[in-house]
């Protein structure tokens, strides 16, 4: 296990354009990853996490196939998705796909296990697959279990030689009763603080939060239709997302449709869209396999701070890249509120000096105190998912890269 196992590797979306196709769609473009960048550029290029079962037949073929597809970040999973007799094999599969990969190269590969103790197991089992490893996702993570977890975490990471990260994903029934929400969540945030460096986002378990009240959303509805859940996503968002140094990046919750489904209200996307570059038929095409939901979730998650989503379908991976470019009014507004000429300029000498000043599209005002913390996240944003030309919408993106 080599401690410089990560040195020069990089990631980076849309892999699957091509020159012609960049310079035809962005303004800037996105760059490069690497995987020992700074915490936070690393957690916004999970972008959409795709969830594989790790007892799938062609485990590696399925993981090279998604990351060539666009997927840059794939949790497999050893706890719900694996049948209780079959966890043996499914951490077989694991170590024998990771030594596999590691030869390779590939995306960020995290492992959901289903106990603290597995994290041992694997490191102890695995050989050259540390080396592609990038850490764990926890479920259930909760004040009590967590410290098991994380305390592992750092230890598996001494034994490579080089951080693995945590991905701890809230779920459990503690942090969605009224009655016990708020003290559990400032347990977890404490917690979380004390292993600051070795988390990387922190997920929302949505499947399992509406199982504890016998729930299952419609593909009609969004997440934040379900209110005793939205309600749960708020005072994550409250807790363990602020912008003032204690909070992390946090993730949106997944979507878990991905075919036709009988429909009892209208599409949510507009017809004049995508009428306006000729796109008629793919946005039916969008309707029909239920992605039309996706696209109203993911304007939601990231107005409501949240960013990247986990995914359980490939065809997921790019719909959520394209909602994560940044616009070129974004951007500008963006500079202009940092008051820099570009990205890599950096703030602005002054510092923090307040004012207002018009947007260079002239449709707002542009507070330079209030939005900075929205500016600083966007130009992180554009380093990893680009920025789209002036005259580019989102759906033309879209139409060049689902299903590709």
């Amino acid at each position: 296990m080599s401690p410089t196992a990560t040195s020069g590797r990089t990631v980076m979306h849309f892999p699957m354009l091509d020159e012609s196709e960049l310079s035809r769609l962005f303004h800037r473009r996105p760059q490069p990853i690497p995987v020992d960048a700074d915490r936070e550029l690393l957690a916004t290029a999970l972008g959409a996490t795709l969830y594989i079962p790790a007892i799938r037949d062609g485990l590696v073929s399925l993981i090279e196939r998604a990351a060539a597809a666009g997927s840059v970040s794939i949790v497999v999973d050893l706890e719900d998705a694996v049948p209780d007799a079959e966890v043996a094999a499914g951490v077989h599969a694991v170590v024998t796909a990771l030594d596999t990969l590691a030869a390779r190269g590939g995306p960020l590969l995290f492992v959901r296990v289903r106990s603290a103790d597995q994290i041992d197991a694997l490191i102890s089992e695995m050989t050259a697959g540390a080396d592609i490893l990038a850490g764990f996702a926890i479920p259930k993570f909760g004040s009590s279990c967590g410290r098991d977890y994380l305390t592992r975490i750092v230890r598996a990471s001494e034994v490579v030689g080089r951080r693995l990260y945590a991905m701890p994903i809230i779920e459990t029934p503690e942090v969605l009763a009224l009655e016990t929400r708020d003290g559990e969540l400032r347990a977890i945030a404490e917690l979380l603080g004390e292993f600051r460096d070795t988390v990387l986002a922190v997920r929302i378990g949505a499947t399992d939060l509406c199982g504890t009240f016998g729930i299952r959303r419609d593909p009609d509805l969004t997440i934040y239709d379900v209110h005793p859940v939205a309600s749960v996503i708020a005072t994550v968002v409250n807790i363990l997302g602020r912008r003032d140094g204690t909070g992390f990046v946090i993730t949106g919750p997944v979507w878990e449709y991905y075919n036709a489904h009988e429909r009892m209200f209208r599409p949510l996307l507009r017809n004049t869209p995508f009428k306006e570059i000729d796109a008629v038929r793919f946005r039916t095409h969008l309707v029909s396999r239920d992605l039309d939901g996706l696209l109203r979730e993911l304007v939601l998650d990231r107005a409501n701070g949240l960013q990247g989503k986990t995914v359980i379908h490939p065809t997921h991976v790019n719909v959520v890249h394209s909602m994560c470019t940044v616009s070129h009014e974004e951007y500008v507004d963006a500079l202009a509120v940092l008051g820099v000429a570009d990205e890599h300029a950096g703030a602005d000498a002054a510092g923090d000096t307040g004012g207002v000043l018009p947007s260079e599209y002239r449709n707002k005002m542009n507070e330079r105190r209030p939005h900075r913390a929205w500016a600083e996240r966007t130009l992180t944003r554009a380093t990893v998912f680009g920025v789209t030309r002036p005259d580019v919408a989102v759906i033309e993106l879209l139409t060049a890269v689902v299903d590709r």
